[in-house]
């Protein structure tokens, strides 16, 4: 896992590996955003709303703290090791949207997360304990680990999804 010595490197890597992610896209049709084809698990409507969902959940879980309301990680009624659910429900929250709608909401999100990671100070993003959403597991995880298994990560693992979806697809 990346180490970052800083706010801003951890928002730099996210915008770069976001940028390189989201261009995989820029050749696939729309009329194949749901496409499924054997070896990717999933289609390119749903790696983008894996995206999506993942961000907007982190950030839903900082603003029910600050407003008081208890959070439950991963979400409520749903347990990290049956998460088949939670994606569901990414699935079918952007399933109505074009592609490209996606992909402009895609750079939205991520522009407004890296705001709302800069809005931390380097405490609280690097020391266990920034916010008890991220204190809610046995790990103990500081946020910036939060933030990198659900951008920087999956962002370089997504884009070999995609990527083998185009080459399967022959894009």
């Amino acid at each position: 896992m990346n180490e970052y010595i800083s706010i801003k490197s951890l928002t730099d890597e996210i915008k770069k590996t976001a940028d390189v992610f989201i261009k995989e896209f820029d050749d696939v049709q729309e009329a194949d955003k749901n496409l499924r084809l054997d070896g990717v698990d999933r289609t390119p409507q749903e790696i983008i709303a894996y995206q999506l969902g993942w961000m907007n959940l982190i950030r839903s879980w900082d603003k029910d703290e600050l407003a008081g309301i208890e959070v439950i990680t991963p979400a409520p009624g749903l347990k990290w090791n049956k998460l088949g659910a939670l994606y569901q429900g990414f699935y079918d929250k952007y399933s109505s949207y074009s592609l490209e709608q996606l992909r402009i909401m895609f750079i939205s999100t991520v522009n407004e997360f890296t705001e709302w990671v800069q809005s931390f100070s380097e405490d609280q993003v690097f020391q266990p304990g920034g916010r008890k959403w991220a204190a809610s597991t046995a790990s103990n995880w500081p946020i910036w680990k939060w933030v990198h298994i659900n951008t920087v990560a999956p962002f370089k693992s997504f884009r070999s999804k995609i990527r083998k979806w185009k080459k399967i697809r022959g894009v």
